[in-house]
């Protein structure tokens, strides 16, 4: 079998240095093309974005695993630090509302990710992951360690971060003004103290370690997030982020899902935008209308309804809802309750759909 030249429309065969000088040029446009428009999620969506570019051109961009798992723990610690005490005490005042919110958001989205399946959309496995309500890069990642296509996921649940943010944007803008201030600019580089960064970083590299020694199915991202849901809740440990780590890690996963693309994800995740884009515009609407009977329930502003009801994910209706006067504690208590119940049983709905579809999601998973 004789050597073939280059292909002139993809990357295969060329220098590796070429590769990784792709990746961060195309990462460094996307990026500052997003934080144009003032999109959140900048730094992860451009990096997986120009992943995809070179992973899609048959780039050979060799990600170290370890840098990869300690990505996924920060994120893991980044959701930890996010759940407060007070979360608790919520969900217990209102328990009956707290239970039909978020058991009906769940069905709903499960109900779309199972005839998605169905319908031959998505493998099964994939769909309901893509569909699940939550923070989005967590459910990517879970997703991975359960059998979904971490492609296709992450493209389902980004496509409906976006969705939900202009429509929960447009919701709180038409209701209520911003506050003033709200928009701070960020200190990439802040002063730490170095005892609750050391800590941090303790629980980070725990959560790995014990991952990879016990063979724990997402234990990278699992672990520190307990963990450090523990520690942080009972004032143990304080974690602390800087946005600089934040944004490596951001870019770190971008990367670790982007790479995985192929030319024939791309195509199967563009012939399937439109039936997907569908399913996120009905579950939106569906919470939508939670959102009424949740304002009629609790008496609370028909804003703060529809931020709590909103499918996620949770930083960016956090972001939105701190700009506007709304019922906060609110609004992230029912947030985080339903990703923690996600969190708890969205392995076994997929499970459940896999053998209702007769598709464990395996064929798109070739990486």
């Amino acid at each position: 079998m004789t050597d073939r030249a280059p292909d002139r429309f993809t990357l295969q065969g060329r220098a590796p240095l070429l590769h990784w000088t792709i990746l961060i040029a195309a990462t460094i446009l996307f990026v500052g093309l997003l934080e144009l428009i003032h999109l959140r999620a900048a730094l992860l969506l451009g990096a997986m974005a120009a992943a995809i570019l070179v992973g899609a051109y048959e780039g050979d961009v060799a990600l170290p695993r370890m840098p990869y798992a300690f990505a996924q723990a920060i994120i893991g610690c980044l959701v930890a630090r996010s759940i407060d005490p007070g979360i608790f005490s919520e969900i217990l005042n209102q328990w009956p509302v707290f239970l039909f919110s978020i058991a009906s958001v769940i069905v709903a989205s499960t109900a779309l990710g199972a005839l998605l399946a169905r319908w031959k959309v998505l493998p099964g496995s994939t769909a309901i992951w893509g569909s699940a309500p939550g923070a989005a890069s967590v459910m990517a990642l879970m997703s991975g360690a359960y059998g979904g296509d971490i492609r296709l996921v992450a493209f389902m649940q980004f496509l409906r971060v976006v969705f939900v943010a202009i429509a929960a944007s447009a919701v709180a803008r038409y209701w209520v003004p911003a506050v003033a201030g709200a928009a701070d600019t960020i200190v990439w580089f802040p002063k730490v103290a170095l005892a609750p960064l050391a800590a941090t970083i303790a629980i980070a590299l725990a959560g790995v370690v014990a991952g990879s020694v016990f063979k724990i199915r997402a234990g990278s991202l699992l672990i520190p997030l307990f963990l450090g849901v523990v520690l942080n809740t009972s004032h143990l440990v304080s974690i602390a982020l800087p946005p600089w780590l934040l944004a490596i890690c951001y870019i770190i996963i971008g990367w670790g899902i982007g790479l995985r693309f192929t030319m024939d994800i791309v195509m199967h995740a563009a012939r399937s935008f439109l039936k997907v884009s569908a399913s996120i515009l009905v579950l939106i609407a569906i919470c939508g209308g939670l959102a009424c009977i949740v304002h009629l329930m609790t008496g609370l502003d028909p804003l703060t309804s529809y931020l709590a009801t909103s499918p996620g994910g949770i930083d960016s209706i956090a972001i939105i809802a701190a700009s506007t006067h709304v019922d906060l504690p609110f609004i992230m208590a029912m947030q985080t309750g339903r990703f923690m119940v996600v969190l708890l049983i969205g392995p076994a709905l997929a499970r459940t759909v896999s053998r209702w579809t007769g598709d464990s999601g395996a064929e798109c998973n070739d990486v």
